[in-house]
């Protein structure tokens, strides 16, 4: 630019700074939806992977570094909850994930991945996860996950501990996916590249727009401590109870199937693999609980609502999107009529769970808003959370598929089923059913021939 002749150049220019200030991105906040609120009385949901790894420390640090890189794309991990003046619960902040370092070096990955696991590897598996006894009210003052990576005699268990009111099962392998894909470019070093890259093939990036689900706020009255609520329990203390996994194969769950479907018309709709064995569940349940022909129990599927809201989410969807769907009847009905009986009473309930019905459930908590106990489902219910359509034998950090998939000792009360993909993995179409109960009926199930099928 020239000057005038006979003005200096140390005069004013004809541009003037008017004003400076500092621009810094949004401070990280994502609101909890009515779908997570009904979660913040449960406590931690703890997934246990185990894996044969050769060199502990190398396989710590790759994964901790991964860690870093996931949590910033699912960044409400990183955070804590927040109640602001109105009582609503939001994550914010990103103090980050707690993670621990644990050896049991006289355990091998066999001793606990093995088909036949007693009460000492099931105690042994409870100090491999982190949190537990935590409920996610702590979540106010805790992380939002915890990772611990305990050294094995041959292998290394990977045990996490995640908030269930931030995240359900959907959103949980979801993240433990990204997390191992990263691991495993790591090596490449194309972990933050990857992380860093929407467009990327292999990592379906989150969707943290909660209002998408859900943008009612709701004041809730949240107790002092996880101690004062559990004495709110109309049913008083927790019985005891022991955990145990049932392993299904392929021909065994196509049987249960053939048999729920043998008796219906042609034209009625077919009972899924979820509803057969569900029902074959049950039914064994009631009878190892020695029900009287009166007592009514009940089934309760935690159901993913994604596909069901109108209009539908997809299952990047990061947060709660499920509701628990229950059904009743006389023990005497359910274990007198024929197998079709109870998958008939599951695919019914399962079915009319429409949007509908979705919309509905969200507006009587809004209107009313619960602190949940376990005993609030019945004390003879039998609940199913986690799917055998989660991909958990996929979850691969560098150093191959997990030779076992557990969950911790957290949200087990008695009747609670975990279902997970066969050992093998999905494409060997087995299914694992990891199961609680106290200790007598667990016995006779145990003793039941007509539950894992095995006479002719």
């Amino acid at each position: 630019m020239s000057v005038e002749k006979g003005k200096s150049s140390s005069e004013p220019a004809a541009v003037r700074v008017t004003g400076t200030r500092t621009v810094a991105p949004a401070k990280i906040r994502c609101a909890l939806a009515t779908f997570d609120l009904p979660y913040i009385t449960f406590y931690y949901n703890q997934k246990l992977l185990l894996y044969r790894a050769a060199d502990f420390p190398d396989a710590v640090a790759r994964m901790t570094a991964a860690l870093a890189d996931a949590l910033r794309v699912f960044y409400p991990l990183a955070g804590r909850i927040r109640q602001d003046a109105d009582g609503a619960l939001a994550v914010e902040g990103d103090e980050g994930a707690e993670v621990m370092e644990a050896e049991a070096e006289g355990v091998a990955v066999d001793d606990l991945a093995g088909g036949d696991c007693g009460e000492e590897a099931e105690r042994v598996m409870q100090h491999l996860v982190p949190y537990t006894g935590v409920m996610n009210l702590e979540g106010l003052r805790r992380p939002l996950l915890a990772v611990q990576f305990t050294k094995l005699k041959d292998g290394l268990a990977v045990g996490c501990a995640f908030n269930h009111a931030v995240l359900d099962g959907t959103s949980t392998w979801h993240f433990m996916s990204y997390w191992a894909e990263l691991s495993r470019t790591a090596a490449g070093g194309l972990a933050k590249e990857a992380a860093a890259s929407n467009n990327s093939s292999k990592l379906l990036q989150p969707i943290h727009n909660r209002s998408l689900a859900r943008s009612v706020r709701v004041r809730l009255e949240l107790p002092e401590s996880a101690e004062a609520h559990e004495k709110t329990d109309p049913n008083g203390p927790k019985k005891a109870l022991v955990a145990r996994v049932f392993s299904f194969p392929e021909a065994t769950v196509a049987r249960i199937k053939a048999a729920a479907n043998a008796a219906l018309p042609p034209a009625a709709k077919p009972f899924s693999t979820f509803q057969s064995l569900g029902a074959h569940i049950w039914r064994a349940v009631s009878r190892a609980r020695g029900l009287g022909p009166a007592d009514i129990t009940a089934f309760a599927v935690f159901a993913d609502c994604r596909g069901r809201l109108d209009p539908p989410l997809p299952p990047a969807y990061f947060g709660n999107l499920i509701q628990a769907v229950f059904t009743g009847v006389p023990a005497g009905m359910l274990l007198g009529g024929p197998p079709e009986l109870a998958a008939g009473l599951l695919q019914k309930a399962i079915d009319d769970h429409d949007a509908a019905a979705v919309v509905r459930r969200l507006e009587e908590y809004e209107a009313a808003p619960k602190l949940f106990h376990y005993s609030d489902a019945g004390p003879n219910c039998v609940a199913v959370g986690s799917s055998p359509r989660f991909k958990v034998y996929d979850v691969d950090f560098g150093f191959g598929r997990p030779e076992r998939v557990r969950s911790g000792g957290n949200n087990k009360f008695d009747g609670m089923v975990y279902l997970y993909p066969a050992r093998g993995g999905d494409k060997e179409g087995g299914i694992d059913v990891e199961l609680a109960l106290q200790p007598d009926p667990m016995r006779r199930l145990q003793d039941d021939p007509d539950f894992l099928l095995l006479s002719a």
